[in-house]
């Protein structure tokens, strides 16, 4: 009854929010939309201006010409009273030019196009945009002279044309400009008035100020609409922290990702020398694709992990490294790993991670010393259950989701508690700036990835599943994904294939770790059938996250396994016809390429 009394009551304060928000999107529609007189001319004017930009990396993929006003979701895109106001593009990796369109946006206030890769001359007609007070054309092949009508950007405050191919005299009048940089160009900087090609103001100042000036003039024209936003945000905060009070009480430690960039400390790289002992090959507790892990002490006595990136690259240097840092410093949860901080220098990209004295599963399955801890039966399952936790949250309470790409236990690291703590989480896509989702070079270790993956170069959340389903193979049996001593007995090299077939023979005794002595049955069952779910060769097939949660707790599973034997048993019927089909498993041909890089490598 209390059941029951609570829902409707959730019911009815639905209904009041439902009304209330359709009451101030009434209230709020004219001062959002209503400014600009012509907002399709914007959304349109947005649309020419990226298709000169040449957007060959399809970063830009949420604008709509069917849908041109661009206030509503376009990314990169910011409004105010129906307006765009400022546009944010650096280090995208824009190949085009700068075309004239965009002074159809009248009322923009700031443009950065830093760090990319445009060409060609800038427009003359930009002088005509009134209201631009920062424009950042900074590292790019930009050539041809500065229009001397540019003088007339009576209100611009912050222009950064360094690092481009310009030629000829700079405009008297830009001189004026607070913080200006014309350094590594071809341009005469100094002339008879022996002006300097960048201003006085430090560089940072500038950036700040300029970021002030911008907010006081977007504050300044849409103050009283922001203010009913904010009220309406706030209701609705307090209406969802309330029934996030009322309903999720269980779920702690799985709130939606809060930017806490600020509490993130930038380190010099004297001190990331310091604390490692320069970096000793004796202070080496890990490597791997991505670089090198290295035991550390801060001056303030902190244990640290330092992990220095071996093959960082990226087209935009440190700002896209900065941005990629930042993504993966907003996943906050008990299951991931928190970074600490970050150094970066020409030549060098550092993460900073706490020190885990238990190090990682790997480990503590098949590489302790004499005397040290193994992990008994009731630690594995709480591994595999954090891992997903762990996993659910990066895929689907993150925004932008983030995909692992190298789901294996020498990635799970475990606390003072042997809980389980993800890492390595989103550096991927890190180390593989250059490229979107498709990467020619695969990321990931063999005999975890996912076969589309390895055939496609194509990552999503379900390769991330699948890494997950050979790891929990991996807590079961305490064996390597990959182990080529099992060729002297039998063709399965892989673990995946070795278990399926123990699981057609029903030796579930010779699945387990030996060094499990004491163990629940049923639990170990639970987890067999989770793994095999998750590592079936289609990606459609593969369960979600949230999905293997459930199933971890036995909702669902009896289901979704009845349909999995079902499969298998049509399998192994086709075998008996086509057996050359099946050489080496119909699950595992990604696998057969898989041994064949591995033994390349």
């Amino acid at each position: 009854m209390a059941k029951a009394d609570s829902a409707t009551r959730l019911s009815l304060n639905s209904s009041i929010d439902f009304l209330l928000l359709l009451r101030l999107l009434v209230l709020l529609l004219p001062l959002i939309c209503g400014a600009s007189n012509q907002p399709n001319i914007e959304g349109e004017a947005l649309i020419e201006f990226l298709t000169a930009l040449k957007d060959s990396n399809e970063k830009i993929k949420d604008w709509d010409s069917h849908f041109v006003s661009p206030c509503f979701s376009w990314s990169h895109v910011t409004c105010i009273n129906g307006s765009v106001v400022s546009l944010s593009f650096p280090s995208i990796g824009f190949t085009g030019t700068l075309s004239p369109s965009i002074t159809r946006l009248k009322f923009l206030v700031s443009l950065d196009l830093q760090h990319n890769s445009l060409s060609g001359g800038l427009p003359d007609s930009l002088s005509s945009m009134s209201n631009l007070q920062n424009l950042n054309l900074a590292h790019n092949n930009f050539n041809g002279s500065i229009p001397s009508s540019w003088g007339r950007l009576s209100n611009l405050k912050h222009l950064d044309l360094s690092s481009n191919d310009f030629t000829g005299k700079i405009p008297q009048q830009l001189f004026s400009i607070p913080t200006f940089n014309f350094t590594a160009t071809h341009l005469t900087c100094d002339n008879n008035l022996k002006q300097p090609c960048i201003s006085s103001s430090s560089v940072p100042v500038s950036k700040r100020n300029s970021k002030v000036q911008i907010l006081v003039t977007i504050a300044s024209v849409g103050a009283f609409s922001l203010l009913l936003l904010g009220a309406f945000f706030g209701y609705r905060f307090h209406r969802v922290h309330k029934l996030k009070q009322d309903v999720f009480v269980d779920v702690a430690g799985e709130d939606e990702c809060k930017i806490s960039f600020g509490q993130i400390r930038r380190f010099s790289f004297r001190e990331m020398q310091l604390s490692t002992d320069n970096f000793s090959e004796s202070n080496i507790i890990g490597q791997g694709g991505y670089g090198k892990v290295y035991r550390g002490v801060l001056v303030d006595n902190t244990r640290v992990a330092v992990k220095r990136l071996m093959d960082y690259h990226s087209p935009g240097g440190e700002a896209a490294f900065m941005r990629e840092v930042h993504l993966i410093s907003i996943a906050v949860h008990k299951n991931l790993l928190r970074l600490i901080g970050f150094c970066t220098t020409s030549t060098e990209r550092i993460l900073v991670y706490p020190f885990m004295q238990n190090l990682s599963v790997a480990y503590r399955l098949r590489d302790l010393k004499p005397g040290e801890k193994g992990l008994d039966w009731p630690t594995r399952k709480r591994i595999a259950f954090g891992t997903a936790h762990g996993l659910e949250y990066l895929h689907e309470h993150c925004e932008p989701k983030i995909i692992h790409r190298d789901m294996k236990a020498a990635n799970i690291l475990l606390n003072d508690e042997f809980e389980a703590v993800l890492g390595d989480f989103g550096l991927a896509k890190l180390v593989d700036a250059k490229v979107t989702h498709v990467t020619t070079q695969v990321r990931g270790t063999m005999g975890h990835i996912a076969p589309e993956y390895l055939s496609t170069g194509k990552s999503s959340e379900k390769t991330d599943v699948f890494g997950y389903g050979i790891t929990l193979l991996e807590l079961v049996t305490g064996q390597r994904a990959i182990d080529f001593s099992r060729l002297e007995e039998e063709e399965d090299v892989l673990l995946l294939d070795h278990i399926k077939k123990l699981l057609r023979e029903k030796r579930i005794e010779d699945i387990l770790d030996g060094n499990l002595k004491n163990y629940e049955g049923k639990e170990v069952e639970t987890i067999l059938q989770v793994a095999m779910l998750c590592t079936q060769s289609s990606p459609e097939d593969r369960p979600r996250m949230a999905e293997v949660v459930s199933m971890l707790e036995g909702v669902g599973l009896a289901e979704r396994w009845a349909e999995w034997e079902h499969l298998e048993q049509v399998r192994i019927q086709e075998f008996s016809i086509m057996p050359h089909k099946f050489l080496w498993g119909e699950d595992s041909t990604h696998d057969q390429e898989a041994i064949q890089l591995s033994q390349a490598r």
